[in-house]
């Protein structure tokens, strides 16, 4: 094994995060059906915050309010309350993504493990808890905690204190966002991989060390 650590994102990566699922489930809890209508409207609100939160402009906090902030005024529940049902109902519905518990094991004892994600503090530990993968993991970084979200450098330097400063050239980054973990991994001056299950094209500029499209094949990469 060519690495000491390896370095996961979460969403999409290790885990299913079907938002549409999650927000039909928590809705219903306020008596709303939510429609493939409403999930357009809601990701036209939430994809320009999360591209803000990726540049540092916005904080975790104000993401989370505001992408409920019209749904908090047609029912008059605090943005914050809708919120947290809503990352209670992913943690609820999500599951490992297909090869991930077999990587992991295959990983486990020959590496260390860790993940470094920008989804939400609520989420990450719930979800690892209740997949039951919480011990393959020596190491979560969450960019709420940290105040900086991936591809910012400075979590890459945070992660790399909490690891004990291994050496930059046996440390790798998988992950499914290529503006966010593979420039993150760039900027960080590490490896990386770019988990594309959706066969995108790259963004201008962003060249991964290696591409894969599916966790097996992954596995098949790292483990042979």
């Amino acid at each position: 094994m060519n690495w000491d650590w390896i370095l996961f994102d979460a969403d999409e990566t290790l885990f299913t995060f079907d938002a549409f699922g999650g927000l039909q489930r928590m809705f219903l809890d306020y008596s709303v059906t939510f429609t493939a209508e409403d999930f357009q409207d809601y990701q036209a609100v939430n994809k320009p915050l999360w591209v803000d939160y990726q540049n540092g402009a916005i904080s975790a906090l104000h993401l989370q309010h505001q992408r409920f902030q019209g749904w908090s005024e047609r029912l008059s529940v605090p943005a914050g309350d809708l919120n947290a049902a809503f990352l209670n109902a992913m943690a609820e519905i999500c599951v490992p993504l297909p090869g991930a518990v077999s990587l992991l094991n295959a990983l486990k004892d020959k590496v260390k493990i860790g993940i470094i994600t920008n989804g939400f503090t609520a989420l990450q530990q719930i979800r690892l808890e209740r997949t039951g993968l919480r011990d393959y993991f020596d190491l979560l970084v969450i960019s709420e905690q940290v105040g900086v979200a991936k591809p910012d450098r400075k979590i890459f330097d945070y992660t790399f204190e909490q690891m004990g400063h291994p050496p930059r050239d046996r440390v790798l980054m998988v992950g499914d966002t290529a503006e966010s973990d593979i420039l993150g991994g760039m900027n960080a001056g590490i490896a990386t991989c770019w988990l594309n299950a959706h066969a995108r094209s790259l963004p201008e500029g962003i060249r991964p060390t290696w591409e894969v499209a599916s966790l097996n094949e992954l596995e098949q990469l790292l483990c042979n």
